[in-house]
């Protein structure tokens, strides 16, 4: 059902915890499944320098979780716009169909965190990320 590359982030997930001196945290659920996943990130220079997350879930929301941290990671704000939910699934050998979902929210989870950043700066995110999955419509 799951290939060896979710059981191993599942198993061994990496970023785990908080960033001690972030300055984007992103947040999102999904009501229906129970999974919240929450980014933090620390931001120089438009590159993520650092970037953990904290998943409650089912194991493929954590390995998809630990693998969005992984490919954004010294990334620029740019490059981690642009990870989609089916890069996480293919950088993870696949996901079953019923759990796309946990793709869905780590690029979510990403999004909402570099939303944060913007807002923090006095700088309206839409515009850049699009939706970050943190209003009215989504919830």
């Amino acid at each position: 059902m799951y290939t060896d590359k979710v059981m191993d982030h599942f198993a061994n997930p990496r970023n785990v915890g908080e960033v001690a001196d972030a300055n984007a945290v992103g947040q999102v659920g999904n009501p229906k499944c129970g999974d919240i996943m929450k980014m933090t990130m620390r931001i120089v220079d438009e590159v993520i320098e650092d970037v953990k997350f904290k998943t409650f879930g089912c194991g493929a929301a954590v390995a998809t979780s630990s693998m969005a941290t992984e490919l954004v990671k010294g990334k620029s704000i740019t490059e981690a716009l642009m990870l989609s939910n089916k890069a996480v699934a293919e950088a993870l050998d696949g996901l079953p169909p019923v759990k796309m979902h946990c793709s869905v929210l780590a690029e979510e989870a990403i999004k909402s965190a570099i939303a944060d950043y913007y807002r923090r700066q006095g700088i309206d995110p839409t515009p850049i990320v699009g939706c970050d999955a943190d209003c009215a419509h989504c919830h």
